[in-house]
């Protein structure tokens, strides 16, 4: 979530939300997102990497990536009891400046999150920092619920605000100096939340079928790059 003086949320809200949200099915997501690191994920992630986990929530994709370095960022303060111990924890707002050296980052990755903020404004200054702190071709990847698939289900968590599509994050991305290398209106299924428990199996053979995303898709994926040789542009939103 975004910092406390423009989310509409306290800490103390957000732990009750996500408590009440995904405790009944925080074993299942973390073997689910086992799967989804090492058969999708993993593949733009090197195992020399210094990798960011942007509104990490439980720390489902940061404890299975394997990289060398990880960092995740929340303001829900009990995060932290959910990731692994090599995760160095950042509880701060996302559209404040990161407590990250410039050019530090080879990858930041974010799963339905950027619905959470509060506005475009949080989101522009959210990407200006992912741009600061990646390095020359570093990748951000997006993971959210595309709303145009979504037109009434988007609306059924009590935190959301802000309504993206694949297009609509596409060109906030290239406004922002990314270059988008993969984008795709439909990839994962909606959510985890009050529905069936799938095999792994079944999870494993529809990251191996992109037939199925266009049919049971209502997640967008978008993945973008900082442009080679931009390492030195961006200064003037420095970290602390």
């Amino acid at each position: 979530m975004n910092d406390s003086s423009q989310a509409p949320f306290d800490a103390a809200e957000l732990e009750q939300i996500y408590r009440l949200r995904f405790a009944a099915s925080q074993a299942y997501r973390n073997r689910v997102w086992r799967v989804l690191t090492a058969e999708f994920f993993a593949r733009y992630i090197r195992a020399d990497d210094t990798v960011l986990d942007l509104g990490c929530g439980y720390g489902e994709f940061i404890n299975h990536i394997r990289c060398r370095s990880k960092f995740a960022m929340d303001l829900n303060p009990s995060a932290l009891d959910h990731l692994n111990k090599e995760v160095t924890f950042l509880r701060q707002s996302c559209s404040s400046p990161w407590s990250l050296p410039d050019a530090s980052l080879d990858a930041v990755f974010t799963s339905n999150f950027f619905e959470h903020l509060p506005d475009k404004k949080a989101l522009s200054l959210t990407f200006e920092q992912a741009r600061r702190c990646l390095k020359s071709g570093g990748r951000i990847l997006c993971l959210g619920p595309n709303v145009k698939f979504l037109p009434g289900k988007y609306w059924d968590f009590w935190d959301h605000h802000l309504p993206l599509t694949e297009m609509s994050l596409r060109e906030g991305l290239e406004t922002h100096g990314f270059e988008i290398t993969t984008c795709y209106a439909k990839f994962l299924p909606y959510t985890m939340v009050n529905t069936r428990p799938y095999p792994l199996w079944m999870i494993r053979l529809y990251l191996r079928l992109p037939f199925a995303w266009r049919i049971f898709g209502r997640q967008f994926l978008v993945i973008a790059r900082k442009a080679i040789g931009n390492d030195g542009e961006n200064r003037s939103a420095t970290a602390t």
